[in-house]
């Protein structure tokens, strides 16, 4: 398992402050624009930026301080839920959503491309059951998304004219301001405020989009949910999101998952935990009782003299580990009801029974929220 801490070179005790001076000091060293594509360099940037995502928020750096990566995924141990290892592209999101081009350009001397760019990610939420959870599901979404102007094929040009290069920007779409101070010279970008940071001007817009090149469309995204999903995890769909500018590739869509609850369990990743009553003479002579489970009744054989908070055990009738084999367990504590309103006939027999019982033993077990912690791992 990795180690977060080590693979920015800080102490576990390191402040934000530190974590974010680290992280940024290696991220430039390693990012693969300066590293002419290297594999060995793109690996590294991956992997800083995955150790900076979880240390930088509170919750998930607690949950992974005393779990390790185990209390990241999905629930278990206190995890905040949708961990994975992240590819290239949410790495490189991580690193300019703290830091920006700037940093990229004022050292390495970099330009921003114009052109087509790809088109704006989008986020949906959708919510499932947890029999959907259990199976997998199919779903499908509707959603408006941006479509390539079919008048003007994504140019935002009217047809017979080319869009110009700017004459501000001389078609790279950024500005460049240096400024020298007693620290040294520091080079800002910003998108050129003529083209919009596109490069070119279009002359004749487009009489459908309007020169946007772009228009909104009714469309339908079929989503293929794996197993064992949970609240807070999510899937990145590649290239069926937004049409870029002027016939630029389409963004992506994330999925955000959330999973109703359901009263009869409580989750805790792919393990279930339920409660069933039982009878006094059930408890007393042992019996098969019906456990509810998410895809129908489970029979659990209970032993005479079962004590009312013993936990069991059903291996295999939790939910499915996501993206992996395997099954979770379903963990059913055995409450023995108690009635509270005897007729005549019964509370006498109770009472007859009571002497040949005898008495009520000093407690000597572990009790049942000691048994549910050992059972969690705390």
């Amino acid at each position: 398992m990795a180690d977060f801490y080590a693979i920015l070179g800080i102490e576990r005790t390191a402040s934000a402050e530190d974590l974010k001076q680290a992280y940024r000091r290696l991220a430039m060293q390693y990012h693969p624009d300066k590293n002419g594509g290297s594999k060995e360099a793109e690996d590294k940037f991956k992997e800083l930026s995955e150790a900076y995502d979880v240390l930088r928020d509170p919750q998930k750096r607690a949950a992974y301080d005393r779990y390790g990566e185990a209390g990241l995924r999905g629930g278990g141990g206190g995890g905040q839920g949708g961990f994975h290892h992240v590819d290239l592209s949410e790495a490189l999101n991580i690193f300019m959503r703290d830091f920006g081009l700037g940093d990229m350009f004022a050292q390495a001397g970099g330009q921003r491309q114009s052109g087509p760019r790809a088109g704006a990610d989008i986020k949906i939420d959708l919510h499932l059951t947890m029999a959907e959870v259990a199976m997998g599901a199919n779903k499908t979404v509707k959603v408006k998304l941006l479509d390539p102007c079919e008048r003007c094929a994504g140019s935002g040009a009217e047809s017979g004219t080319k869009p110009k290069r700017c004459t501000t920007c001389a078609g790279v779409g950024e500005v460049r301001r240096s400024q020298r101070s007693f620290f040294g010279q520091f080079v800002s970008v910003a998108p050129c405020p003529t083209c919009s940071g596109e490069g070119v001007m279009i002359s004749s817009p487009c009489k459908s989009c309007r020169g946007e090149g772009r228009q909104r469309g009714d469309h339908t995204i079929p989503i293929e949910v794996p197993a064992g999903v949970a609240t807070g995890q999510y899937m990145h769909m590649r290239g069926v999101g937004n049409a870029g500018t002027r016939a630029g590739p389409r963004g992506d869509i994330l999925v955000m998952f959330d999973v109703d609850e359901d009263d009869r369990f409580e989750r805790d990743g792919e393990d279930l935990f339920t409660e069933v009553l039982v009878s006094f003479p059930q408890a007393v002579k042992g019996a098969d009782v019906e456990v509810p489970g998410v895809l129908g009744p489970i029979s659990l054989r209970i032993p005479a003299g079962t004590q009312s908070g013993q936990l069991f055990q059903v291996r295999g009738r939790g939910l499915p580990r996501v993206n992996a084999s395997g099954t979770g367990d379903m963990h059913v504590r055995v409450q023995v009801w108690v009635p509270t309103d005897l007729t005549a006939d019964a509370a006498k027999a109770v009472e007859l029974l009571g002497p040949l019982l005898g008495p009520v033993p000093e407690r000597r077990e572990k009790g049942f929220w000691q048994k549910m912690k050992e059972a969690l791992g705390a």
